[in-house]
C-alpha cells in the first residue's frame, strides 16, 4: 500500500486528501472533520480489509465547512480521480444526528445489493444499532443516490453509510482540531464483515 496527499481547493474552502491504495473496494469518507469518526473508521476497515481509502479533512479548522457530497466531485482532486479509477465499488462513511433515530444506520447508494451486504456484516450490531436498507426509511438527504456523489461513480457504484454519533466515535463531546476520534471496535468489527462481503457483488468485469 502507499499513501498520497494533496490539499485541494473546493468553493473556497481548503481541504486535506489522503489517498491510501489497496484493492478494488474502496472506503470513503468526504466529511471526516465534519462527521467525527468517519475518517478513522474508513482507513481502520479499509486496513483491515486490504481496500482502498480516500478521506477528506480540514486540518486546523475550528468550525468545518460542509460542502454537500455531490459538489465534492471536482475535476481538479487529483486523489480523488486516482479513487474513482482505481476503485470498483465505493462505501462512503457519513455521520448523521437524527435525533429521532439514534439508533439507525441508514443504508443509501445506488447499489442496493451491496447496501443489503454491508447490512448483513452490522447485523451483528443489534440491538444497539439497527442497520435500514429501505430507501422509504431513509432521510431523502441521506440517501446518497444523487448521480455526481461520488459514492455513485465507481463501476459498480456504492454503498452510503450513515452513521449515528456513538456508531462513529467513543467521543461524547465536541469536536477538538487535531483530536483524532477513536471508533467502537465493535463497529469496526462489524462494517468490516460488511465490507469483505461485497467480493460477491464485484464479479468479472
Amino acid at each position: 500500500m502507499t499513501t498520497s496527499s494533496e490539499y485541494v481547493e473546493i468553493e473556497g474552502v481548503r481541504l486535506f486528501a489522503t489517498l491510501t491504495t489497496g484493492g478494488e473496494l474502496g472506503l470513503l469518507a468526504l466529511h471526516g472533520s465534519n462527521e467525527g469518526g468517519t475518517a478513522e473508521l474508513a482507513r481502520a476497515v479499509a486496513e483491515r480489509c486490504g481496500a482502498t481509502s480516500l478521506v477528506f479533512t480540514q486540518p486546523g479548522m475550528p468550525d468545518p465547512v460542509h460542502i454537500p457530497s455531490p459538489r465534492m466531485a471536482v475535476a481538479h482532486c487529483t486523489l480523488l480521480r486516482d479513487f474513482l479509477s482505481r476503485v470498483a465499488l465505493t462505501v462512503s462513511l457519513h455521520g448523521h444526528n437524527r435525533t429521532a433515530t439514534p439508533r439507525a444506520i441508514f443504508l443509501g447508494g445506488g447499489n442496493r445489493r451491496a447496501a443489503r451486504l454491508v447490512a448483513g456484516g452490522l447485523d451483528a450490531l443489534r440491538p444497539e444499532f439497527i442497520p435500514v436498507t429501505d430507501l422509504d426509511e431513509i432521510p431523502v438527504r441521506l440517501r446518497g443516490l444523487h448521480s455526481r456523489n461520488p459514492v455513485n461513480l465507481t463501476r459498480r457504484g456504492g454503498v452510503q453509510v450513515e452513521l449515528p454519533l456513538a456508531a462513529r466515535t467513543e467521543r461524547r463531546r465536541k469536536w477538538v482540531p487535531g483530536v483524532p476520534d477513536t471508533p467502537p471496535r465493535s463497529v469496526v468489527d462489524a462494517l468490516a464483515k460488511g465490507v469483505e462481503s461485497l467480493t460477491s457483488a464485484m464479479p468479472g468485469d
